[in-house]
């Protein structure tokens, strides 16, 4: 009869629970890196964490690219369904909307949860290339952008000329771009007068006017006041 030391668990009941060691893991590397940057991450300062023995983590992370790439699919996994959550919302009927929902998902969870954003933006970190799901779920966002703006070039909002791969690169681009401030502090000596999370909902409006040929007076909804 093997004890819970021997088979992987040391002597933390309470951070570790049969069966959820990997989930144990990735929360306890979250940790790690908002208390001290993730350059501190290990395996080991990870297992330490969980409270299992040293070499546990290594039947499912052999290196700390790994595990932080897990990390990065478990943001991407809340990445997407914060997506899904925000077209929920809207007239799925007009892509034009469709279309900013995605940013607007996208901006509202980023803010949300900077840690996350931070390590599924790096890839010095993490290893996007070995990750079906990753690879799989970006490649998913990109595609239903495309077939957005294509219903909007049928109903003639978008130019008939558009490149669309530009198009899309430079709206990721835009989104991608206001959250790395707004989790970076820029605001306050770029757009002091709102808070980030209200000034990127109208930035990306903006953006969006612009796009479009509509007009560009900014209309903000009465729940983002």
């Amino acid at each position: 009869m093997t004890s819970p030391t021997d088979s992987g668990e040391a002597a933390n009941p309470k951070r570790y629970h049969h069966g959820n060691l990997v989930e144990t893991l990735i929360a306890a590397t979250v940790e790690i890196i908002e208390e001290r940057g993730a350059e501190h991450v290990s395996v080991r300062e990870a297992a330490k964490r969980a409270g299992v023995s040293p070499g546990a983590p290594f039947r499912h992370f052999r290196s700390k690219s790994a595990l932080l790439t897990a990390v990065a699919e478990q943001a991407m996994n809340r990445l997407t369904e914060a997506v899904a959550d925000a077209q929920s919302k809207v007239d799925s009927a007009d892509p034009i909307v469709a279309f900013e929902a995605i940013g607007q998902g996208y901006l509202e969870w980023a803010i949300s949860n900077p840690t996350h954003f931070q390590i599924i933006s790096s890839r010095t970190l993490i290893d996007f290339d070995t990750s079906d799901s990753l690879r799989d779920q970006n490649e998913a966002v990109r595609r239903k952008m495309i077939d957005l703006l294509t219903q909007a070039q049928q109903q003639g909002r978008v130019a008939p000329d558009t490149d669309f791969d530009h198009l899309v690169l430079a709206a990721r681009a835009f989104v991608y771009g206001l959250a790395r401030m707004a989790i970076d502090g820029h605001f306050p000596e770029w757009h002091p007068s709102e808070p980030p999370s209200l000034a990127v909902r109208k930035a990306l409006r903006l953006f969006m006017s612009q796009m479009t040929n509509s007009k560009t007076r900014v209309e903000v909804a009465p729940g983002d006041r």
